[in-house]
């Protein structure tokens, strides 16, 4: 009898666990599901269903050579699952029906979903670990529960993999032609507007594409990573985030390619390397505070006393943020950034985060569902982490008083300005130190349509150290 591997988050064919036990039980058949309301229901960016799309039809090439034909079927959300993989695996004989695991609630739900609609069929269910390296319970505290502060989750996470390291799974072999036609993949979903051919170019899609991303970051950037990571104007970082997210490329190849450059070694050595790997464990750490506390996943905060915060409702002072008009120059290019590429990076996530949440005391999940909406690497466990561990509302959280000053900032990660002109333009006429903080040329500066700060930034500071205060004083 046949084989179906469901595709979700997992659009590759090299080291992908739940495709090669399919490909290894027999004639093995690919499906993937199209949910338009599902994926607007979870905030998912037009850019990053578009990447999905264009991954998928470069994947339906890499399966063609493998003999492996791709069904794909559209349904509006994830109700409709259980139903329609019950139709493909009556229709098409499936004796085994293989996916890899994902975390989120609704992800959990659908597969229970799934495996009970299965029950009574004589399809069986098999789940794989894939997307992470350790399986979410397996990396607990003395007491088994789940850490709650990454330090510990890592020291744990080093030891496992010095004594066990996940190995990467060559591409599956050619198996036997099967009488199956494949499905077109689209080319667009309806109400997800295509991105521009210029986010496009920066996202090309493919496994060839990460595998080589990869490799070059690790023999040409690796090394100085820790150094240059922080600098936006730099080429510092690895550009692999959206297809870790998409699964076109998996956490055990990018560890292994860290140890590789690193001469086996995991938490010494090369300091960018050690860097690097530490980033791909905080990945994980946010997976796993996905099944252990799955209320982060519903809108909760992980230190549910936050939720008394005193929250403003201030839409304009929201949309500014979001529009990039702020009058904060390293603020406003970081949110010029995001919508004109799908991406930024990642210090300016933390500053754009805490210039919400505590400069002007705004709800830190409309920060959340705002990148949700446009980044092409838009994951749930990661982006809900970041803006909790920044908002002080989160795990291994930074504390309250910590705020970082986007004018020192920038001054500090951004000397020569060489980001601040690239991303706005109209302050390009002021020198290294005034393009930083235009406003303290005190009306000077008038020939330039650049907005005045929408805060004074020791007043919201004051503001947001007093709502922390008096929530701990609250019973």
């Amino acid at each position: 009898m046949n084989q179906l591997m469901w595709l979700r988050t997992d659009l590759r064919v090299s080291d992908n666990t739940a495709l090669d036990a399919a490909m290894s039980a027999g004639p093995t058949i690919a499906l993937y599901l199209i949910t338009p309301q599902q994926w607007q229901a979870h905030d998912d960016a037009p850019c990053k269903v578009d990447f999905w799309l264009r991954n998928l039809a470069e994947l339906s090439i890499r399966l063609t050579d493998l003999n492996v034909p791709l069904l794909i079927r559209t349904v509006a959300d994830w109700q409709a699952a259980p139903g329609v993989i019950a139709e493909v695996c009556r229709s098409h004989e499936i004796s085994t029906l293989h996916v890899n695991d994902e975390y989120g609630v609704n992800e959990q739900r659908r597969d229970v979903a799934v495996g009970e609609a299965l029950e009574s069929t004589p399809t069986i269910m098999r789940r794989h670990l894939d997307q992470l390296l350790f399986t979410p319970g397996s990396v607990t505290t003395l007491s088994g529960g789940y850490f709650k502060v990454f330090s510990q989750f890592r020291k744990l996470c080093y030891q496992r993999l010095t004594h066990s390291l996940p190995p990467c799974l060559p591409v599956p072999p050619r198996q036997a032609p099967l009488l199956i036609k494949s499905d077109k993949v689209p080319e667009s979903v309806e109400g997800f507007a295509q991105p521009t051919e210029h986010l496009r170019s920066l996202w090309p899609a493919g496994e060839d594409v990460a595998r080589k991303r990869l490799a070059v970051f690790s023999e040409e950037a690796l090394a100085d990573y820790q150094l240059r990571r922080d600098f936006p104007a730099e080429p510092g970082t690895s550009q692999i985030s959206a297809y870790l997210a998409a699964g076109v490329i998996s956490p055990r190849q990018c560890l292994h390619a860290a140890l590789r450059a690193n001469q086996g070694e995991l938490d010494s050595g090369n300091p960018g390397a050690v860097t690097w790997i530490n980033e791909l464990l905080w990945r994980e750490f946010y997976k796993h505070i996905l099944v252990g506390y799955p209320r982060v996943s519903m809108g909760r905060a992980f230190r549910p006393e936050t939720d008394a915060l005193p929250w403003r409702h201030a839409p304009d002072e929201l949309a500014a943020w979001q529009q990039g008009r702020t009058g904060f120059p390293i603020i406003d290019a970081a949110m010029r950034q995001l919508l004109a590429t799908g991406w930024m990076h990642n210090r300016l996530r933390m500053l754009v985060a805490m210039f919400l949440s505590k400069n002007l005391l705004i709800d830190w999940r409309e920060g959340e569902r705002w990148f949700m909406q446009h980044l092409i690497d838009g994951d749930l466990s990661a982006n809900n982490g970041g803006w909790q561990w920044s908002a002080s509302t989160g795990t291994d959280s930074v504390p309250y008083f910590r705020l970082f000053n986007p004018i020192s900032q920038s001054a500090k990660f951004d000397p020569d300005g060489r980001f601040l002109e690239h991303w706005l333009p109209e302050l390009a006429g002021l020198d290294k130190r005034a393009i930083h903080n235009p406003a303290k040329l005190n009306g000077l500066f008038t020939t330039v349509d650049y907005p005045p700060p929408i805060i004074d930034l020791s007043m919201s500071r004051e503001r947001a150290l007093s709502a922390f205060r008096q929530l701990g004083e609250a019973p």
